[in-house]
């Protein structure tokens, strides 16, 4: 029989409540930042007290459930509606608290047993079940929209149109998904913390997943930190200072990721039409704001403005630092075309999960009397989607090349040798 350390004594112990500390703080973490960036967005106007549930369903959203929109506008009008869309903002903050909580308990130890790591995840999985549970049921609301004052309401009054927007979680597929994206946080949060413990078997890993894994991980977080600072040069010296915190406090990983993207050359295709919008640079508005789906990529961005070739030159730096820092973290026996291999891989993983969790597709209408959409900022279209597997390709011929260069430039530098087990944490299998 195993024998039982004192820290897996304290973590049996005071598991439970550690496991739900860790996820209140993960879940009160996106909820405030939901909740001020919808405040930023003014839906603090909403009607009939939609505001807390909205911030639900955004939370709901974030960790990838599932919220339906629906509209009735009464017996001779229609409404049609639909979203998709991540606040990868929200997302991000509550897989950076949610992590920090998991690998706590866990810190200054070089092993643990595979049964204690499943034992603490699966505590926190159940609570964290319970909570989404939760969630999914209060993320639901219908409300009122006024058709206004002019001949639209005017119609309305005569037909007995008054239309209500409402939306719904759909519980199943939320508790679903919302376990996968905690299981998937979890990992990553093994896999790319230096400290953090592994059973004995998995420690051959060490050397070519973790480096690598903390690499682009930084480098997204990079991108997201530069996107803030931009945004809020801009929020200062050109105003919107308000709809600028929404973008930052909602998506501002969703706009720097997809800057990634195409400075690496791949191609997004989408269309903005109607009352849709948040305060993006203004080459991006002008040409998904056509009558056509618009092809978004470096090419159509540059005949806009040529400044955003700087994004080639950005994302060379970026990545030739993340494969510098992957190569200066790996232990020295590692060959420069390793490096290469490893990056590739860790780089197109990253960019698949970003074109995955980065598509957008919204629309909502109006129709009276069956006759199409009318009512002007009553009806409108979002919609934004890469070109997945031209975008990961290039991620990975990226990843090659700056993997191999930053094990170049890494060579001077002292590195690590073989990881060893320490001797007071081998125990028996």
């Amino acid at each position: 029989m195993t024998p039982r350390t004192p820290s897996d004594q304290a973590v049996a112990r005071h598991g439970w409540l550690q496991a739900l500390g860790t996820v209140l703080a993960g879940l009160l973490g996106m909820g405030l930042v939901s909740a001020l960036g919808l405040w930023a967005a003014g839906a603090t106007d909403l009607p009939d007290g939609a505001f807390p549930r909205v911030v639900t369903a955004t939370v709901v959203t974030a960790v990838g459930g599932t919220v339906k929109l629906s509209g009735n506008a009464g017996s001779l009008a229609d409404t049609k509606a639909g979203l998709t869309v991540i606040p990868l903002s929200v997302t991000l903050t509550g897989a950076l608290v949610t992590a920090a909580g998991f690998l706590r308990p866990l810190r200054h130890r070089a092993v643990a047993s595979g049964a204690e790591l499943a034992g603490w995840a699966a505590r926190i999985a159940v609570l964290w079940l319970l909570a989404l549970i939760g969630l999914a049921f209060g993320a639901r609301q219908k409300f009122s929209i006024s058709l206004g004052t002019g001949t639209l309401g005017d119609i309305g009054d005569l037909i007995g149109a008054s239309p209500e927007v409402g939306f719904e979680a759909d519980v199943p597929q939320t508790a679903l998904f919302g376990l996968l994206w905690l299981a998937g946080v979890l990992v990553l949060a093994l896999l790319v913390s230096p400290g953090a413990p592994l059973p004995a078997r998995l420690l051959r890993f060490h050397a070519s997943v973790r480096p690598s894994a903390y690499a682009v991980v930084t480098l997204l977080l990079a991108y997201v930190a530069l996107g803030v600072v931009l945004a809020l040069a801009a929020a200062a010296t050109r105003g919107n200072a308000t709809q600028t915190f929404a973008l930052i406090l909602l998506g501002m990983p969703n706009l720097a990721w997809l800057a990634l993207t195409i400075g690496l050359g791949a191609t997004w295709n989408g269309r903005v039409e109607g009352p849709f919008g948040l305060p993006v640079p203004r080459i991006l508005s002008e040409v998904l704001r056509t009558p056509d789906v618009s092809t978004l990529n470096l090419r159509s961005l540059a005949a806009q403005d040529n400044g955003v070739w700087w994004l080639l030159a950005a994302n060379a730096v970026f990545l030739l630092s993340a494969a510098f820092l992957m190569a200066a973290r790996s232990p020295a026996h590692v060959r420069a075309w390793q490096h290469a291999v490893h990056l590739a891989i860790a780089f197109a993983v990253a960019v698949l999960m970003i074109c995955l969790v980065g598509r957008i597709s919204a629309h909502y209408g109006l129709s009276l009397l069956g006759i199409g959409d009318v009512g002007g900022g009553l009806s409108g279209d979002l919609l934004l989607k890469p070109e997945l597997w031209s975008a990961v390709g290039l991620a990975a011929l990226w990843g090659l090349i700056a993997g191999f260069l930053g094990a170049l430039l890494a060579r001077p530098v002292h590195r690590r040798g073989e990881v060893e087990i320490p001797a007071q944490s081998q125990r028996p299998a």
